[in-house]
């Protein structure tokens, strides 16, 4: 095959897993050992068929198995929540917080309800540390 073949099979393969296909991934390194198939031949190499098959097949696994864990779970994760984030951190209150009562105020640019569940009244303009996150709601102790 040419070097425009496999460059042409690169795009195609990466093009529909990034726009078509939902392939967990897998086509977008496919896609890339095939450019990079390409681009050896490129360079004036040109070995038989076979081989050229055998280099893409080549770097197709060590691509797959070297990469594909690390930058799929990169892309596809949710990331680190509020609940795993906000718990420990310092807010303070705008206005007095009696125990067992909540307020609402803008922590980090959105409004929380703010949930008092020590037996203490915390007085306005006091700095507390969030326990844990229910919903849109931190809970203070």
């Amino acid at each position: 095959m040419e070097w425009w073949g496999w460059m042409i099979l690169g795009a195609l393969l990466l093009g529909s897993e990034l726009f078509f296909l939902d392939a967990a991934f897998y086509l977008v390194f496919l896609g890339i050992a095939a450019a990079a198939t390409g681009l050896i031949l490129l360079t004036g190499v040109t070995p038989e068929v076979w081989l050229q098959w055998l280099i893409f097949a080549s770097l197709s696994l060590i691509t797959m198995i070297t990469f594909r864990r690390r930058l799929y779970g990169k892309l596809r994760s949710r990331g680190t929540g509020y609940e795993d984030a906000l718990p420990g951190k310092f807010i303070r209150l705008e206005s007095p917080l009696a125990a067992g009562a909540s307020c609402r105020q803008e922590y980090r640019g959105t409004t929380w309800d703010v949930i008092n569940r020590s037996s203490d009244d915390i007085a306005a303009d006091t700095e507390v540390v969030i326990s844990r996150v229910s919903g849109l709601s931190l809970i203070i102790e």
